[in-house]
């Protein structure tokens, strides 16, 4: 959690927010600095007249449930204890009328400078990926990500991933254009081929969802927090795969979690299966390189 370049929030566009945190919290707010970093909600570092210090991030106009949401991802990660996941102060969806607003507890964070504690990192997410959910999906079928993917609890894999993701978002990507024709139908042959290049079955694990180098923090003392999920019961691989897809994770970490739970045989050929909702959700988002890379995902998908 880093303040950003720009300084002190400024008294009109913060002045809600800290009222709203002062009676959450039943202390007056201090010093209050508007942090980097984020592409959807606004961020901010307040200091209590206790002496504590917190993280506080308000959204413009967010989706139904946004904020509450988070708040049940990050308690459902810290319930284990095999990971550090900040504690929850205040979540609030504005309702009443207050800014919408997710309260956190602080945490220092160090500059990544080296990968030291990568493999512990690895092998206590495969301990968090043991404790999972009864089903594939959320019980309490709240939506995640800005596109609101559907999380209706599912008995098996192929039917989440090819319905509630790959199906959902071949639908977004073709209304909004997103992706070729071409592209398009290799991705409905991959739904439709999911039983076949899955792998073997394995029970749903407890997954953080939007696991990439962004959404895990390093304090001072070298230890990883979770951060921003987008919680869900899925398959372990697809965590495994998303911290491949943009980097920021060392190979000591994907040795610990091996070491801790061995993957099924041919998971590497599986990584670009996994990949294909995360770069789909990027290409419908942002466009750029992301239709290629989703299509090259997919070819390595259809040759497995």
């Amino acid at each position: 959690m880093t303040p950003a370049d720009n300084g002190f929030a400024t008294l009109v566009e913060m002045r809600p927010l800290v009222a709203a945190v002062a009676n959450d919290l039943q202390v007056d707010v201090g010093a209050t600095s508007r942090l980097s970093g984020g592409d959807v909600a606004e961020s901010y570092r307040m200091e209590l007249a206790d002496g504590r210090t917190v993280f506080a991030k308000t959204h413009r106009d967010p989706p139904a449930g946004f904020f509450t949401t988070e708040a049940n991802g990050l308690r459902w990660l810290r319930e284990p204890g095999v990971l550090p996941v900040p504690e929850v102060l205040v979540a609030s969806d504005g309702d009443d009328g207050s800014p919408p607003r997710l309260v956190l507890e602080w945490i220092d964070e160090a500059a990544r400078s080296s990968h030291a504690g990568e493999a512990d990192f690895g092998r206590a997410l495969a301990r968090l990926h043991r404790v999972g959910p009864r089903s594939f999906g959320r019980e309490d079928r709240r939506t995640t990500g800005s596109l609101a993917l559907p999380n209706d609890p599912c008995p098996t894999w192929v039917e989440f991933y090819g319905d509630r993701r790959l199906g959902v978002l071949l639908r977004i990507a073709r209304d909004r254009q997103a992706l070729s024709t071409p592209t398009l139908t290799k991705l409905e042959r991959t739904i439709e081929r999911l039983d076949a290049i899955g792998g073997p079955v394995e029970p749903p694990a407890g997954l953080h969802g939007d696991l990439w180098a962004g959404n895990r923090l390093v304090d001072t003392s070298g230890r990883s927090w979770l951060i921003d999920p987008a919680c869900h019961g899925g398959h372990r691989e697809y965590d495994l795969a998303m911290m491949r897809l943009f980097g920021g994770f060392g190979p000591d970490c994907f040795a610990g979690y091996l070491d801790e739970w061995p993957l099924a045989g041919g998971w590497e050929a599986r990584v670009p299966l996994h990949q294909l909702a995360p770069l789909v959700v990027h290409a419908v988002k942002f466009g750029g390189g992301y239709p290629a890379a989703t299509d090259r995902a997919l070819d390595a998908a259809m040759s497995i």
